[in-house]
């Protein structure tokens, strides 16, 4: 398939990764909407530009996140203690040469899953993206995990080719079955696309596409509930515009998922909070916002 030729912004964009992307492609510029339930800017740690994916233990008080831009990103980590956010120190398993950004907690905080330009070998070079019809050296990312224990944070462990089938694998979502939502490129249009591999028998299984998404529009940057009865993300489809790229819910139900459904705010790298009331999510200003995502549901649920 051939590509437009690209505007100068999504070009830079495109250098700097994945969610430079999410912020210059038409239709997915990360911006705020107008919206009652949304917060312009969310209390934490999290506080400089360019802050993102805030990801908590479950007691709430303890976050990784990630900090800075385009290849300096690094992940970070704050303790509440008293009710006040410690300062961020860099986390003992993120650094050094590498890219590192996208945390997501396992829903019971025994292991955390992040993006990474690593490679599989200590020896090789920094992954290479490929994604929406473009080469990117060095923009790459796989999927890592380390254990969180009582005595602190393991050494990072590359997840299985089953999963890092190609070196542009990011967002990663994980279930309380240990089952997996991600988003890659779709082989034939580019656009990102969101998949699922079903933890069973002690493996992460075969990936296969979400049936919501089917690649001629980006879907990316999953969020799922812990027990999958929803799962929210961003997506280039209506109600996104030129300027603005909508947050969505889908709903799994007897037959499989929903439609999605527009949430109200529009933003990227959504993530819930522990006990599920808040959405977090980057916006246009690249800081960090929460959305009331219980107050929504309960209106969706009765219909208002």
């Amino acid at each position: 398939m051939r590509f437009a030729p690209l505007s100068p912004i999504l070009s830079i964009a495109l250098a700097l990764g994945p969610c430079a992307v999410a912020s210059a492609l038409p239709a997915r510029a990360a911006t705020a909407a107008a919206h009652p339930a949304a917060a312009p800017l969310a209390a934490g740690p999290w506080t400089a530009e360019h802050d993102a994916s805030p990801a908590f233990t479950p007691d709430g008080d303890t976050v990784v996140f990630a900090r800075g831009h385009g290849i300096t990103r690094r992940l970070f980590i704050s303790r509440r203690r008293d009710g006040h956010w410690s300062v961020p120190q860099p986390a003992p398993f993120s650094g050094g040469a590498w890219m590192d950004l996208e945390p997501t907690m396992a829903p019971d905080g025994s292991y955390l899953v992040f993006v990474s330009n690593r490679p599989a070998r200590l020896d090789g070079k920094p992954l290479d993206g490929n994604y929406e019809g473009q080469f990117l050296p060095g923009r790459g990312g796989n999927l890592w995990r380390v254990e969180h224990t009582a005595h602190g944070w393991s050494s990072p462990r590359r997840l299985p080719d089953t999963v890092n089938a190609g070196s542009s694998v990011y967002a990663p979502a994980v279930a309380a079955d240990g089952s997996l939502y991600f988003m890659q490129p779709d082989p034939v249009t580019g656009h990102f696309r969101l998949y699922l591999s079903r933890f069973a028998n002690g493996h992460l299984q075969a990936p296969r596409a979400l049936p919501f998404s089917n690649g001629r529009l980006a879907d990316y940057d999953p969020a799922i509930a812990p027990d999958q009865s929803f799962i929210v993300f961003s997506s280039d489809r209506p109600p996104s515009t030129d300027t603005s790229s909508a947050i969505f819910v889908a709903f799994a139900t007897g037959g499989g998922w929903s439609a999605p459904i527009p949430l109200g705010p529009s933003g990227t790298e959504s993530r819930l909070d522990p006990d599920r009331a808040t959405l977090y999510f980057s916006a246009a200003d690249k800081h960090v916002h929460r959305f009331a995502l219980a107050d929504w549901l309960k209106r969706h649920a009765s219909g208002e």
